[in-house]
Formats: C-alpha cells, sequence, structure tokens
C-alpha cells in the first residue's frame, strides 16, 4: 500500500471529476472454486485498490461527490472468523489507514444507496465484470442485473481510465518491483529450457517464482513451443530440438502491479538460419516501435511503426512483394500479427480493460471517447506522459488463416503463398517488454537492466541451469 495521503487525493479528483451523487466501488468478495470454504486466489477490485488500497475482500467503498464525506463498508471479523484467519483489523482501522472518516457495516450500504435514490440522486458506478457484484449492485439498486450494463456511469467510467492510466511516481516505483518478478520468471524459463523436458515442468516453475516472490501470476502463463497460438495455455508438449519456445508470462507483486513480458526462444539453445531471420524481424519491429514512442502520439502511430517493419522484413526475405504501404492495406500485417501492438500496464495487466472497449462498444458515445483520447479505446487512444504500455510485437505462421486468406484471394500478388508454405511448420515469435512513456520519448520499466533479448543474449542463457 501507498500511504493514506496518496488515496485521499485520488479520492478528492475522482469527486471534482465526477462532480456529483454517489460514487460506488464495491471491491470483489472471495469466489468458491467448489464449495464454499474452498476459494480461488483471491485477488481485489483494481479500481477500489486504486482509491481504497486494501486487498481484503467483501468491502465497499463509497464518495459522496456532493458532500465530500467518504465511507468504506464491511463487517468486522467474528471470533469464529479469528480462529481460522487470527487477528484481523477491523473496518474502522482500515478505512484509517486510507484516510477515510467513516466506517459502516455492510449491511448499511443498501440502505444508504436506496436512500440516494430515493432522493434523486444519482447512484455512479462501474459496468461489474464479476457475478457476485453484478448481484449485489442489481440487488441494492433495485433492478435486474440484465440492465447494469445500460446504466453505467460514463462519468465514473472515464474518470477513472484517464486516473489511472497517468501513472504517479509511486506506481513507477511499484511497477519497477513488478519487473524484478517478471526478469526472475523469464530467465528461469530460459535456463530451464533443454530437449526432452515438458512444458509443463517449465511453466510451473515460472509460475512458482511469481508466488515466491510476489502474490503469483498477473496471468495465466503462455508457454508453448506453438507459438503461433496466441494465448496457448496447453503446457502438454515435450520440448524438442530444433523448435522455438515462447514463453508470455508476468507476475503480480505484493504491491499488486503487475509486469508481463514475452520471450521466444530455441529449444537446443541455437537458432537456425531461418529462426534468426524471422526473430531479428520482430526484435526490429520491437526496436522500432520503442524508438518512436513519446508523449501525445496516437496509438496508432505507434503501432504503425511495428506493422511497418515486419513488413519491411518479410520482404526482404521474399514472403512480401511490393510497396509496405499496399501490403498493410490490403491486410497482410494482420496475416502475419493478428493482434495489437500493446495495451495498458499497472494495476491490471490489460489495464483498465473491465471498463474498455474489449468489454463492450463505444460506438454510441464516441465522441466522448475522442474527447477523452484514454487507454480504454485504442482507435483514440492518444498517448501522454506517465502511460505505461507494453511493446510486443510478432510474427507468426498460422496454417489455418494462411488458407483463409490464400482461399479468399487476400493479399494475391502481395504474399507469395507458396514461399509461405515453407513455414508452416515454423510456429511463432513475439518479444514483450513494457514501456514508460516520458516527457522525451520514452523508457523501459527495468531500465537497463532487461530481460535478454537479443540473439547473442539469449543463446547465452537458454539451458544454463
Amino acid at each position: 500500500m501507498f500511504t493514506s495521503d496518496i488515496y485521499a487525493k485520488r479520492r478528492a479528483e475522482l469527486r471534482r471529476r465526477v462532480g456529483h451523487g454517489l460514487i460506488l466501488l464495491p471491491g470483489n468478495s472471495e469466489s468458491p472454486m467448489n464449495y464454499p470454504n474452498n476459494a480461488y486466489h483471491f485477488r481485489q477490485d483494481s479500481t477500489f485498490l486504486y482509491f481504497f488500497g486494501h486487498n481484503v475482500p467483501m468491502l465497499t467503498g463509497v464518495i459522496d461527490a456532493d458532500s465530500g464525506a467518504e465511507t468504506l463498508y464491511g463487517d468486522d471479523f467474528t471470533v469464529d472468523d479469528i480462529i481460522w484467519m487470527g487477528p484481523q483489523a477491523t473496518v474502522a482501522d482500515l478505512a484509517a489507514r486510507v484516510g477515510v472518516a467513516n466506517a459502516k457495516p455492510m449491511a448499511a450500504l443498501a440502505a444508504d444507496v436506496r436512500r440516494a435514490i430515493a432522493q434523486g440522486r444519482a447512484v455512479h458506478y462501474l459496468p461489474p465484470y464479476r457475478g457476485e457484484t453484478k448481484l449485489q449492485l442489481a440487488d441494492m439498486l433495485g433492478m435486474a442485473a440484465g440492465m447494469l450494463h445500460d446504466r453505467k456511469s460514463l462519468d465514473l467510467l472515464f474518470a477513472v481510465a484517464e486516473m489511472r492510466e497517468s501513472k504517479g511516481a509511486e506506481e513507477i516505483a511499484a511497477l519497477e518491483e513488478a519487473f524484478d518478478i517478471g526478469y526472475r520468471m523469464h530467465t528461469t524459463a530460459m535456463r530451464l529450457t533443454r530437449a526432452g523436458r515438458g512444458e509443463h515442468e517449465i511453466a510451473g516453475a515460472v509460475d512458482g517464482v511469481a508466488m515466491s516472490y510476489g502474490t503469483g501470476v498477473s496471468f495465466s502463463t503462455i508457454l508453448s513451443q506453438h507459438g503461433e497460438v496466441l494465448h496457448n495455455h496447453d503446457h502438454t508438449g515435450i520440448l524438442e530440438d530444433g523448435r522455438l519456445l515462447l514463453c508470455d508470462a508476468g507476475g503480480e507483486h505484493l504491491n499488486n502491479y503487475v509486469s508481463d513480458h514475452t520471450r521466444t526462444f530455441p529449444v537446443s539453445g541455437r537458432f537456425t538460419q531461418k529462426q534468426k531471420d524471422i526473430y531479428n524481424i520482430v526484435l526490429a519491429a520491437h526496436d522500432k516501435a520503442e524508438a518512436a514512442l513519446h508523449a501525445d502520439m496516437m496509438y496508432s502511430e505507434y503501432s504503425d511503426a511495428a506493422f511497418r517493419t515486419i513488413i519491411e522484413g518479410l520482404r526482404d526475405l521474399g514472403l512480401v512483394r511490393g510497396s509496405v504501404d499496399d501490403a498493410l492495406a490490403a491486410g497482410a500485417g494482420f496475416l502475419f500479427m493478428p493482434h495489437g501492438l500493446g495495451h495498458g500496464i499497472g494495476l491490471d495487466v490489460h489495464d483498465c480493460e473491465n471498463i474498455g472497449e474489449r468489454s463492450f462498444d463505444f460506438g454510441e458515445f464516441a465522441e466522448r471517447a475522442k474527447a477523452s483520447a484514454c487507454c480504454i479505446t485504442r482507435q483514440w487512444w492518444r498517448l501522454r506522459e506517465g502511460t505505461v504500455l507494453s511493446d510486443e510485437p510478432g510474427i507468426y505462421f498460422v496454417p489455418a488463416l494462411i488458407d483463409k486468406f490464400r482461399a479468399e484471394g487476400k493479399c494475391k500478388g502481395i504474399v507469395d503463398y507458396d514461399k509461405l508454405d515453407e513455414y508452416r511448420d515454423f510456429g511463432g515469435i513475439r518479444l514483450e517488454d513494457d514501456l514508460i512513456v516520458t516527457a522525451d520519448g520514452s523508457r523501459r520499466v527495468g531500465g537497463d537492466r532487461k530481460i535478454p533479448i537479443t540473439v547473442e543474449e539469449v543463446e547465452a542463457t537458454v539451458g544454463r541451469e
């Protein structure tokens, strides 16, 4: 946690931005895995963490934007709870630690919210993403759960996204701590890699590092020799010489800030020339995007720097013909890299995605999204100082996608499909780091301490258990 002053300033700024009504910020509850007392690993809602700090289940924060009153709702632990869990802080103690003057039992929350509704006051909430929270909100707001999304508060949504996107010095320091975990995870994967070892064993070691130095992984680890499958969580393969192993993994620090990195490396410890050619194109795209990044540029410009570099490199190999502009216009970029270049990083590995474009359509309030130009819509995202985002270009040879493009006549005369057939069993390569947008450009989270990434650095690390 940070100092109480930091949380108090954040809440005051949120109140200023929203301007009126009650701001309702529910934390997460524990979610049963297979029976009530056997819960999944608890992860607090990130917006609650941002404004109220506590990684404790069953709390809700409320800010009265009219009066300025702030209240933390929750129930104190009983003696029976303490027998199983040990002494626990009271809700009043938790509130005081983050500068909140008022603490009330959870039973009072619904009554206070309903009173505000009866008075005709606005109640601002974000679209919920957990079933338990949907039921809680639907009950206290007196509406069907299916209506919650339509009545979400746009004022709160944009205020939260704009505030969380621009990271303060304390957040950057927290992200640097999360980087240290990511560094250990990826170098562990590289050192353990050798033919005959199971993917599952390496993935387990990577996840173990995350648990040893933080709260665990920031997302389910992707580790596979089938790097062309973008989110491949299958770890059943046995490592084979001549193949590439892609590891996309990140850790969450005890401060709840996260890392997200990807490396791809040869199982044998040495790249073949064919692998090296593709790898160096991806690395060039990674470095080109990083060099291009600066405050006030559009995300599309940042992304374009990587896509253009990829097409240029593939043209040099004879897989693409003609001009880069023509190839991109025809959709060749998507054939080789069917994902965006990056996403926000912070308290979430895809920061604010629960209130962003991949959660719902922003078309109905496009003008407001354009004016905000924040991280929740990449189409209109203008990168600003303090933004932290990933830089993760890749080249993938996906047989099903190649066949689809070819059958539909896409990129005809631009992509050499006959030559592309030579890469059908290649797999995929992705390289990813987290970047901080600065006043005069950007820098990597982790600074000069980088996870091995050049061909020489990777080959010097793989298999050195």
